[in-house]
């Protein structure tokens, strides 16, 4: 009985996090608001990606294609490429 009055505990911590939206930056797809064209041919939840570079490194971003046929940015991973070489 106590495992599960403490999973039912760690699952309402876990409900009530919330991960901040992740903002376009500018190369981002989505910078200036929606791309003008919309993604008619690919289902709704398709993943789109976006690489592009960044001061110091690459910029990773994945978006998702919501329904209404626009992309919510919901991951942006920063890869450096300080490659020195003597």
């Amino acid at each position: 009985m106590k495992s599960f009055v403490l999973l039912g505990i760690a699952a309402l911590m876990l409900a009530s996090c919330t991960t901040p939206d992740v903002e376009p930056i500018p190369g981002s797809i989505t910078y200036d608001g929606q791309p003008r064209t919309k993604l008619t041919k690919a289902p709704i939840g398709s993943v789109v990606h976006n690489t592009f570079r960044v001061l110091g490194g690459v910029a990773d971003e994945t978006y998702i294609l919501q329904p209404d046929r626009s992309l919510k940015l919901v991951r942006r991973d920063v890869r450096s490429e300080n490659f020195y070489t003597d």
